[in-house]
């Protein structure tokens, strides 16, 4: 079905390969796990099963076609037998999810009829007939993948090719997703998945293929994520994490070298050293009238004490008029104080440079019609 034979496929001169050297073959019915770290060379693979890209040595043939030697008129008749399904979903956002599975028809100029009846058709197994007139925004990632993988088989594909389709969804939806793509591996179509998901590869223990640096390290049937201790993928594997300390099959590479802890004090009660980032403080809430008084406070000020003896004795009875008078500040102005200002008179503004201007233009004007000739009669020529 699908065949690679010493394929090498290099993006910069001088580089490190994205394939080297791979041949393998997939057959009908075949359903493959592609899995390696990122980087390895999977989705390389896919495009050139896809004709998206070439390789510069080898041979890619599928179902008997030799891919190097198409005419470029012949790759979209080639791709409608193909069907590709995306990690981010790639959905149109102004159509509904009915319009999204039924362009992929459109495009291949289907009838009509045989257009509604097969897009509903394909979401009722997808389980999203109930969702067909919604826009992808308004429906969850899983359903949008959903949406997706119904998009690619809409057509009756015979290979499906899957780039990480659960990369962005939680278990419960990947379960979903993979129950969609056995159903339909069921029904004879060959399906090649590109994925970093450990479980779902233990799970369902399928044929994997592994990639590593560009080149085919291990080809198992029934195979688990992990390679089998004591085979070449194994080996190699276990070479470059001593080297490197850092797993070159798990997605994001994680340090596996043990990390040394402090030891502990051999006594009966082991101090547990604290982080001082998560340090627990305690506090301790007083009142005012509880406070003890320090000695360094200032003591508060008695009061003082007033002697009745030492206040002077005022008589009712003393006359009033040998009582000088007292000046004292006024709350009201006196009169010199309201008296208005002089005014001045304001002095008349120069001309503007326009009015000047226009003065001196005048001036002009009437010299000029007093200066012209007359006539024998004094009067002026017309």
């Amino acid at each position: 079905m699908i065949r690679f034979e010493h394929v090498t496929r290099t993006y910069r001169s001088g580089g490190k390969p994205a394939l080297d050297d791979v041949s393998v073959e997939f057959n009908r019915g075949d359903f493959v796990f592609l899995i390696g770290a990122s980087g390895s060379g999977k989705s390389t693979l896919l495009r050139m099963i896809l004709r998206e890209g070439l390789p510069q040595q080898g041979k890619v043939t599928v179902a008997g076609q030799n891919l190097v030697l198409m005419l470029e008129r012949r790759v979209p008749h080639y791709r409608r037998s193909i069907g590709m399904v995306f990690q981010d979903f790639r959905l149109l956002p102004d159509k509904t999810i009915y319009e999204n599975v039924a362009f992929a028809m459109r495009v291949i100029a289907a009838p009509r009829g045989h257009i509604k009846k097969q897009v509903m058709k394909t979401l009722e197994r997808v389980h999203l007939d109930h969702l067909a007139r919604r826009y992808p925004h308004e429906i969850s990632g899983g359903e949008q993948q959903r949406a997706a993988i119904a998009r690619a088989i809409v057509n009756q594909p015979a290979i499906v090719l899957a780039d990480e389709p659960t990369g962005n969804l939680d278990p419960r939806a990947s379960e979903e997703v993979m129950k969609i793509l056995r159903w339909i591996n069921a029904s004879g179509t060959t399906v090649v998945m590109a994925t970093h998901d450990r479980a779902i590869v233990d799970q369902t223990r399928r044929r994997v293929v592994q990639l590593h640096k560009g080149q085919l390290v291990r080809d198992e049937e029934h195979g688990s994520y992990d390679p089998p201790e004591g085979s070449p993928a194994w080996e190699l594997l276990s070479a470059e994490l001593e080297e490197s300390g850092l797993q070159a099959s798990d997605p994001m590479p994680l340090l596996t070298q043990t990390v040394p802890t402090v030891a502990q004090n051999q006594t009966d009660e082991p101090e547990v050293e604290e982080d001082p980032g998560f340090r627990v403080r305690e506090y301790q809430v007083t009142f005012p009238e509880d406070d003890p008084q320090h000695d360094d406070a200032e003591p508060e000020e008695s009061r003082a004490e007033v002697d009745a003896a030492a206040v002077p004795e005022f008589d009712d009875d003393e006359p009033t008029d040998t009582l000088e008078p007292v000046d004292q500040p006024s709350a009201l102005p006196s009169p010199e104080d309201t008296k208005e200002p002089e005014r001045h008179p304001i002095p008349r503004p120069r001309a503007s440079a326009a009015e000047s201007t226009y003065a001196d233009t005048q001036r002009t004007a009437d010299q000029l019609r007093a200066s012209k000739p007359r006539g024998i009669f004094g009067r002026r020529k017309r």
